[in-house]
């Protein structure tokens, strides 16, 4: 990248890696620096959660306010009832209008730990497309904005054209999806004067087509910028972990598995990572990731600190180390470990060790907990569990048992 930025907030975006394209660096650069750019991410709100893929895009958001410009949060409530195509192998299971609603009000309690929301001019606002969607006019939108979309070229753009190459459907409603997008830009632009709008680098023939739209219909310069679409180094998606989605709420994943996530990172991926879900200094990040042996462990505590206390605030990543360090250095069990609760229902006369490694989230299955086990793997009160058959009773459940896979990760199991 050989652009060098006049504004804080393209330089911060160059720099600590965040930028895969933009649209017109130069043009967009000068708006930055001329006043507050309002500027967009769009999420749908396909669960009660955003989950740790997002997160980039949320830190865009956040650097984007605190270089002196307007954030735009806006929730798909319209778009989520169609589903994004773009690089799905199948069409979205669609969504009732409470389903949606309900999730929007989980993901809003995110963004409130990222930016800050109100009246002034760089305020951050949560805007529904659903306001402008939802009561739509078919033969006049059609006239008005369908007119100006060439079904040759939404063709050729490659979230669709690899459905198509594979032979897969794709509905006519899935179709529309780029249509609707792209006028959301416009509308932002025509409502808040929203100038940029901002993604992964696989929306960029969505953004491209909302651009287009813009100028055509109002006579605009709008700006398109994407972010890489991260994998971890080991080609993993971001935002999946062995037990699952790595969701940024609460109530869905706890603070101490959000931190041990990160304490998890690989030696490959903690100074990118730092740049990326930290706001700590580069030259920090740098010094950082370049550390190694048992050293590069103390950088990932830093970063699950770092990245926690901005999530869920800096006494619950402290509570997340202390936790972790009493789980591994002095094999004590911990108040924030995941647990399974069991009542005397469940437990009947004796439960296998295998059910409770699966229940616990520890294993995806009994065949994998039982390969666990054989390949030494598994641990019991921090004792070697070799045993698959092993039945645990209410007697051995008087204490919490403490199960544990691989190094890191650990269960309580009690009894009710």
């Amino acid at each position: 990248m050989t652009y060098h930025p006049k504004s804080d907030f393209l330089r911060v975006m160059i720099e600590r890696g965040f930028l895969a394209d933009c649209t017109d660096y130069q043009a967009l650069d000068e708006a930055l620096v001329k006043g507050v750019v309002p500027a967009y991410i769009g999420f749908d709100a396909t669960a009660a959660s955003l989950h740790v893929g997002s997160l980039i895009q949320i830190m865009m958001l956040r650097w984007l306010q605190k270089t002196g410009h307007k954030p735009i949060v806006l929730m798909g409530g319209g778009t989520t009832k169609v589903g994004d195509p773009s690089f799905r192998a199948d069409e979205r299971p669609l969504l009732t209008p409470e389903q949606i609603d309900a999730n929007i009000a989980g993901i809003k309690q995110v963004f409130a730990s990222y930016v800050s929301f109100g009246d002034g001019a760089s305020d951050a606002i949560m805007v529904n497309n659903a306001e402008w969607l939802d009561d739509l006019k078919y033969l006049d939108f059609l006239r008005d904005i369908g007119r100006h979309f060439s079904v040759n070229r939404m063709l050729s753009f490659e979230s669709v054209k690899s459905r198509l190459d594979r032979e897969q459907s794709l509905s006519f409603l899935e179709f529309n999806y780029m249509i609707l997008q792209a006028y959301d830009f416009l509308e932002l632009n025509r409502r808040y004067g929203c100038l940029l709008q901002m993604g992964g680098s696989d929306q960029w023939g969505n953004i491209v087509n909302g651009i287009d739209l813009t100028r055509r219909v109002l006579d605009t310069e709008i700006f398109g910028l994407t972010s890489p679409l991260l994998t971890t180094s080991d080609g993993k998606k971001m935002g999946k972990s062995q037990s699952g989605a790595v969701w940024l709420n609460g109530d869905m994943l706890s603070s101490y598995e959000f931190w041990q996530f990160w304490r998890n990172t690989t030696d490959a991926d903690v100074g990118r990572f730092l740049k990326l879900y930290t706001e700590l200094p580069l030259e920090e990040c740098e010094r950082l990731g370049a550390l190694e042996g048992q050293e590069i462990n103390e950088a990932k505590i830093v970063l699950a600190n770092e990245v926690t206390a901005l999530l869920h605030g800096r006494a619950a990543a402290e509570h997340a180390e202390a936790t972790a360090r009493e789980v591994f250095e002095k094999g004590g069990v911990g108040d924030d470990l995941p647990t399974l609760e069991l009542t005397a229902d469940d437990l009947g006369d004796g439960i296998s060790v295998v059910q409770l490694i699966v229940r616990s989230g520890l294993a995806k299955s009994g065949k994998e907990a039982k390969r666990l086990i054989a390949d030494g793997g598994a641990r019991i009160d921090d004792a070697p569990l070799t045993d698959a058959g092993l039945m645990i009773d209410a007697a051995r459940l008087a204490n919490p048992v403490k199960l544990t896979a691989g190094k890191k990760r650990h269960a309580l199991v009690t009894l009710g």
